[in-house]
C-alpha cells in the first residue's frame, strides 16, 4: 500500500518512505498544562492519534514509536499556579490528569512515551551547550546583568524553510520577546534567569529555565534521534515554534533536516467565528463532555471525534452545534446497521482512502457504503478511526433500542407540516409524542428541524 502525506516543508503531497520501516518515528507537541484544552487542541490530539493508528495498521504495532510531549515548565503554568498558591508541580499533575481523562474520552491512544519538559532539563542544557561551541547562539546580560542565551538566528542562511514567511513578517512575529540585549529582534530564547519565587535549575549560565522551543528539541532527540520521520502539530506552531524547533536541531547536530515529514492540522472556528472567550464561545473538551455548554447537553466522546474527521485534517473546521448532530445522527444509524455484527478488517477503500493523507471525507463515504453489505468491515473501519461504536452509550446521550429514526422522521415531518399550517395544537401535541420516545427537538433559525436523543 501506498501511504501519502502532505509535507508542510515542501508544501506537496509525498509518498511516505521511513528511515526505517522497523521503527517508524514520531513526534507531535503536547499541551501545556495549566488549564483544560480547548476544543482546537481537541482537534489535533485526534488527528495524530489517527495517524498513529494508520501507521501501527500499516507497519505493526510494534514499530511505529509516537512521542507526545507534556510542557510543565511554562510562564503560564508560573502565574496559574501562584494565582491558585499551589506549586506549579500540584496545577500540572491536575491538569495533566485531566488531560488524559478527555483525550481518552475521545478516543485518543497513549502515546508510545509521553515525557515531561522538567524531567529532560539536562537535555536542554546540553543541546544549549553545543549551539554556543558553534556559534549558532550567544550569551548576553540583561540590564541586572542575568545571563540569558538566545538563538543567533542570522548566524543560520537558511531560516525560514519551513513557514517560508517574508523577512519582515518573520521579524513581527519575534517581536514577542524584545529585549535590548539581543543582537537581533529575531533571535528567540533558549534560557533565561529565574527570580527565586519561579521555577528554576541550575545551569553554565546560573539558575534559570529553558526557553520554549527547546523542550521539544531536547525531548525528540532523545527518544527519536537527532533526525526522524515526521514532526506535527497545529498550524499555528509553524511559525515560530517549529521554525525555530528547525534551527536548534539541525545547527545542534549538523544535518539538513530535522524530520522529514512535517504536518499541520487546520485551524478551528466556533460557529462560525473565531474562538475567543470574549465572544463567550471559548468551549474546552471537558466541558463539551460533561456540561450543557454547548448545544444544552453533554456530548459523547465518539460523536466529537467523527464531527472532526468528517473534514480533512488541513481544512479549516467549523465546530458547530448542528455538526455534532449530524455525527450523532450517523453513528447511530451505523449502530443499527451493525447489530451484533463482529469487527472484521476494513475494506481496502476505506484504507486506501486514509493512505491518501488521511483523507476522512472520503473514508467517512466508505463507511456509508458498507453499512448495509459488510457491517462487520463497517466495524473494522471504525475501529481503525479510532470510534469504539458498540461503546456508543445509547441510554442517555443516544436513542432508545425501542426507537426507529425512520419513526422519529415521520413525526418530525408531521410536526413541521402542523406549523407550517399553523395549527399549534397538533404541533405541540405532536412535540410530545417526541419528546416521549426521549428525543429532543431543536427549531433552527433558517426555519429546519433537527433531534437527536436526550443527554
Amino acid at each position: 500500500m501506498s501511504l501519502r502525506l502532505y509535507n508542510t516543508l515542501s508544501r506537496r503531497k509525498e509518498d511516505f518512505q521511513p528511515i526505517d520501516p522497523a521503527l517508524v518515528r514520531v513526534y507531535a507537541c503536547g499541551p501545556t498544562v495549566y488549564d483544560h484544552l480547548h476544543i482546537g487542541n481537541g482537534r489535533m490530539l485526534i488527528v495524530f492519534d489517527l495517524l498513529f493508528r494508520l501507521l501501527r495498521h500499516v507497519y505493526g504495532p510494534d514499530h511505529v514509536r509516537y512521542i507526545r510531549n507534556i510542557t510543565d515548565v511554562d510562564d503560564k503554568i508560573n502565574a496559574r499556579a501562584a494565582a491558585r498558591g499551589i506549586d506549579i508541580r500540584v496545577l500540572t499533575d491536575e491538569m495533566t490528569a485531566i488531560f488524559h481523562e478527555d483525550a481518552a474520552a475521545i478516543g485518543c491512544l497513549p502515546p508510545t512515551l509521553e515525557p515531561r519538559a522538567t524531567e529532560h532539563i539536562n537535555e536542554m542544557i546540553v543541546i544549549i551547550e553545543r549551539l554556543v561551541a558553534s556559534g549558532n547562539a550567544y550569551v548576553a546580560a540583561d540590564s541586572d546583568g542575568c545571563a540569558h542565551v538566545l538563538f543567533d538566528v542570522p548566524s543560520m542562511a537558511d531560516y525560514g524553510q519551513l513557514s517560508k514567511r517574508p523577512l519582515d513578517e518573520m521579524i513581527a512575529g519575534a517581536r514577542v520577546e524584545v529585549a535590548d540585549y539581543k543582537k537581533s529582534p529575531m533571535d528567540f530564547v533558549l534560557w533565561k534567569p529565574s527570580a527565586a519565587y519561579e521555577p528554576g535549575w541550575d545551569s553554565p549560565w546560573g539558575r534559570g529555565r529553558p526557553g520554549w522551543h527547546i523542550e521539544c528539541s531536547a525531548m525528540s532527540w532523545k527518544y527519536l534521534g537527532e533526525t526522524f520521520d515526521i514532526h506535527g502539530g497545529g498550524l499555528d506552531l509553524v511559525f515560530p515554534h517549529h521554525e525555530n524547533e528547525i534551527a536548534q536541531t539541525r545547527c545542534a547536530f549538523g544535518h539538513q533536516v530535522m524530520a522529514n515529514y512535517w504536518m499541520h492540522n487546520g485551524y478551528l472556528q466556533v460557529e462560525g467565528e473565531k474562538m475567543s472567550k470574549s465572544l463567550g464561545n471559548f468551549v474546552t473538551i471537558h466541558e463539551l463532555l460533561h456540561s450543557d455548554k454547548f448545544g444544552g447537553r453533554c456530548w459523547p466522546g465518539e460523536v466529537l471525534r467523527l464531527a472532526m474527521l468528517r473534514t480533512h485534517y488541513r481544512q479549516p473546521i467549523d465546530f458547530t452545534v448542528k455538526g455534532l448532530e449530524e455525527a450523532e445522527k450517523t453513528l447511530l444509524e451505523w449502530r443499527r446497521a451493525v447489530d451484533e455484527a463482529e469487527a472484521q478488517a476494513p475494506s481496502e477503500d476505506f484504507v486506501d482512502a486514509l493512505a491518501d493523507d488521511l483523507n476522512t471525507p472520503r473514508a467517512i463515504s466508505e463507511l456509508h457504503a458498507l453499512k448495509a453489505r459488510r457491517p462487520g468491515a463497517l466495524l473494522g473501519g471504525l475501529e481503525l478511526l479510532g470510534i469504539d461504536l458498540k461503546a456508543l452509550a445509547l441510554d442517555g446521550g443516544g436513542l432508545r433500542a425501542d426507537v426507529r429514526e425512520d419513526e422519529v422522521e415521520a413525526l418530525v415531518a408531521a410536526r413541521e407540516a402542523a406549523r407550517a399550517a399553523r395549527n399549534w395544537a397538533e404541533s405541540d401535541r405532536l412535540r410530545k409524542e417526541i419528546d416521549a420516545m426521549g428525543i429532543v427537538l431543536k427549531d433552527n433559525k433558517d426555519g429546519t428541524t433537527t433531534w437527536g436523543p436526550k443527554p
